[in-house]
């Protein structure tokens, strides 16, 4: 789809603010081996979650725009990259800190990430002025934004401007890894900070930390106890589709058929496939579904952002 249709133009906008990164996609031919050489395909991309959900909700039609700080020197290259995606990118250039890189080592259906935020932890709140929340719907915000003191005080100070105009605020949690690292106790802090959640979208792993539950956990009761930090909550379970939790209940819903090629963006495309159907009057289990099938096309594509024309991922280089 294009949100470039008389539709996505007259509606509104969802702001993604959140981390933009160069990433470095490695694919090993055979068994790692220490010390030694290891045969690899090892192709350059743009990504960070926040824009990777900003690319996929603007292929679902959405009206989009971006956030998010680089390194000085790469503000024209991402912002023509997103721009080619369909995203009004708004990023500040940070003249110290290089554009973020993740190293992400792709194994039979995993993914390992080795990851420098770089310039993303520079993000002030100069570089949110009042005029991007113009025509914002919704405010989608990556949880790597909160994990940082300086980030996390500019996003608050924008989810509450935001609020104040009426928009939702949306929250992924984006990683098990630094939840667990900075506790669960103060992230759910932060969300309180916040103003309040309308949509959380947790996956398996970090719905249970927020729970305080076990690796036994039943998803459903997961996503229950979670509409404690949330009006909706979205718990995405991989293979096994997402579970649901809002007003009227909670509900499982499948995960659309896939050939998995690559799981790397598949939780982004998730979020923008049941943000971008919200946005557009789909109810919670509707929204939910457009995002599995949204997921589902991420991970049939090589890469953390939809296909090109040409259909290879847009990269950040000039090749492809």
């Amino acid at each position: 789809m294009s949100p470039s249709g008389p539709d996505a133009a007259a509606g509104p906008v969802v702001l993604v603010v959140g981390d933009v990164i160069d990433d470095v996609i490695v694919r090993p031919r055979g068994p790692v081996r220490p010390d030694t050489d290891t045969p690899a395909e090892i192709v350059a991309a743009p990504g960070g979650s926040g824009a990777n959900q900003a690319a996929w909700l603007a292929h679902a039609g959405a009206r989009v725009r971006f956030a998010g700080r680089v390194g000085a020197a790469d503000v024209a290259r991402h912002t023509a990259v997103l721009a080619a995606e369909g995203v009004e990118a708004v990023l500040a250039g940070d003249p110290t800190r290089p554009t973020g890189t993740i190293v992400i080592v792709v194994g039979d259906g995993t993914r390992t990430m080795l990851t420098d935020r770089g310039a993303n932890l520079g993000l002030v709140a100069g570089d949110l002025p009042d005029a991007v929340l113009d025509d914002v719907g919704t405010l989608l915000l990556s949880g790597y934004a909160l994990f940082d003191a300086g980030v996390r005080a500019a996003v608050t100070d924008l989810a509450r401007r935001a609020r104040a105009r009426g928009a939702a605020v949306a929250v992924d949690p984006a990683s098990a890894g630094f939840l667990a690292d900075v506790g669960v106790g103060a992230f759910r802090g932060w969300l309180a900070d916040l103003g309040g959640v309308d949509l959380l979208l947790p996956n398996a792993d970090e719905a249970r930390l927020l729970a305080d539950a076990d690796a036994a956990a039943d998803p459903v009761a997961l996503a229950g106890a979670l509409r404690r930090e949330a009006t909706v909550v979205a718990v995405t379970l991989g293979a096994d589709g997402a579970v649901v939790a809002h007003a009227g209940g909670v509900d499982r819903v499948p995960a659309a058929p896939a050939t998995a090629v690559d799981p790397t963006g598949a939780g982004d495309a998730f979020a923008a496939g049941l943000i971008a159907a919200r946005m557009a009057g789909a109810d919670p289990v509707a929204a939910a579904t457009a995002g599995c099938a949204l997921a589902a096309r991420a991970v049939a594509t090589a890469g953390a952002r939809p296909a090109g024309a040409d259909g290879q991922p847009v990269t950040s280089g000039g090749g492809r």
